[in-house]
């Protein structure tokens, strides 16, 4: 397991990082969950950044990502992708997860992002199973990380107790390998 996964609980619209990701709708904005902290705490400047992308290109498909100012949050950078909708996993919602973590550590690479944080994305209202989310988050993560010395760190930042300890398992489990 790469050394530079970090894993922390909390509040990811109060992380001192280079760019937050945004577990983002298609629409761009705006939501429930960490989509509407994100859009709360960073303010007007976000939505409107989110507004001109979409007059551009029409919103975010699933599995791509999109980049903003962090307007009045920590971050520099807000990450906005788009996690696929979990329906028995028939429609390909795996590998779409694991381009929301690809997609965005890309961007990061293209923005001269050195720190990132990710929420457990696509695990609330989208339903993806936890287990699931979490293990694909950290291999594809980890893989990335085996071919790019120019991200230092990547934090998993868990919400709620389960994601946690989902991500906490995996990553000791991962190290001791």
């Amino acid at each position: 397991m790469d050394k530079r996964i970090k894993l922390q609980q909390g509040d990811i619209t109060k992380l001192n990082v280079d760019a937050i990701v945004n577990a983002a709708n298609t629409s761009l904005l705006g939501g429930g969950g960490v989509d509407g902290a994100i859009h709360r705490a960073g303010g007007k400047q976000i939505l409107d950044e989110c507004i001109a992308i979409r007059n551009k290109q029409g919103g975010c498909p699933t599995g791509e990502a999109v980049i903003t100012t962090g307007g009045n949050l920590p971050a520099k950078y807000v990450i906005h992708t788009v996690g696929p909708v979990w329906n028995g996993g028939k429609s390909n919602q795996r590998e779409l997860l694991a381009n929301c973590y690809r997609n965005s550590l890309n961007l990061a690479i293209d923005n001269h992002i050195k720190t990132i944080a990710f929420p457990n994305i696509s695990t609330g209202i989208y339903h993806f199973p936890k287990s699931d989310a979490a293990e694909i988050a950290v291999s594809t993560v980890n893989d990335f990380l085996q071919n790019n010395e120019t991200i230092e760190e990547v934090i998993f930042i868990c919400f709620d107790d389960e994601n946690y300890k989902l991500y906490e398992n995996l990553l000791s489990t991962k190290k001791a390998h």
